[in-house]
């Protein structure tokens, strides 16, 4: 797809440790995203890929490893450099998180808002550029209440991509959309990954989607990347469980059910 396996490291994850109540999410986790790159991380559900997403944030702290950002090891930044660091990613949430008592315009300019101090004319140029890019210049007077599910998700990504980022990060930006604007969004994440050289990195369960338009895929499964390579070589490979993810099967390594003690003991204590 034109993209270099050898740019620039712009996040890398090393032997990442990290759990909650004692539970292990992850165990020595290795994933790295390149410059100019789409990389997707994918895995079923629970098995940490937002809480990835919350540790290159900044907002917790791994048990040991290393996860750098630009050069720049999230853990041990203060508060001031980090947030100067979260002012250079973008970033589209799982739910789009739309500010409800502010209207399209507003939300989208809320980021410029907060942290610039850009004349007015010139704010609202930037933000009528970004509603053009994803399509809603025309909807810049509404209110998020009245917009479809696919309509608030692209308003999310204007609003994510309003401060010209470096690093463009979506929680799972296919949930809930209709098949003209999933087309749309796949679209957006690969034109601004060409046209302006952002680097992406995409949340995901969803396969076939993110298998249009990824450079590099990882898999998380036990803790771990599972599998690591383009998404061709993920479903060409041979391990049972990115087999079971990769291919959609009920039956496999990735059981449906959570550790329980025996259904028929439990039902009968229950009438005991």
């Amino acid at each position: 797809m034109g993209a270099s396996p050898t740019a620039e490291a712009v996040v890398e994850v090393s032997d990442l440790r990290y759990s909650i109540d004692g539970h292990s999410i992850f165990d020595g986790l290795n994933l790295t995203a390149r410059r100019g790159q789409i990389t997707a991380v994918m895995g079923p559900s629970g098995t940490g890929k937002t809480t990835l997403l919350r540790l290159l944030m900044g907002a917790i702290r791994p048990d040991s490893g290393r996860l750098t950002v630009f050069g720049e090891e999230v853990a041990r930044l203060p508060r001031a450099p980090l947030y100067a660091l979260r002012r250079r990613i973008g970033m589209l949430f799982q739910n789009g998180a739309l500010l409800s008592d502010m209207s399209v315009f507003e939300n989208v300019a809320f980021p410029l808002r907060a942290h610039t101090r850009l004349p007015e004319p010139l704010l609202r140029r930037l933000v009528l550029m970004k509603l053009q890019a994803v399509g809603l210049r025309g909807a810049a007077d509404m209110a998020p209440g009245s917009l479809s599910g696919g309509m608030a998700r692209r308003v999310a990504l204007a609003r994510a991509i309003v401060m010209d980022p470096e690093l463009l990060i979506y929680d799972e930006p296919f949930v809930g959309l209709d098949p003209i604007s999933l087309g749309v969004i796949l679209r957006l994440i690969q034109t601004l990954n060409a046209t302006l050289g952002i680097t992406s990195i995409v949340v995901t369960h969803d396969v076939e989607e993110i298998s249009r338009i990824a450079h590099q895929s990882y898999l998380l499964a036990g803790g771990r990347a599972a599998a690591a390579g383009s998404p061709a070589e993920l479903l060409a490979a041979a391990t049972p469980v990115v087999n079971q993810f990769m291919r959609g099967l009920p039956d496999g390594p990735v059981a449906f059910h959570v550790p329980a003690p025996d259904y028929r003991t439990q039902l009968l204590e229950l009438e005991s």
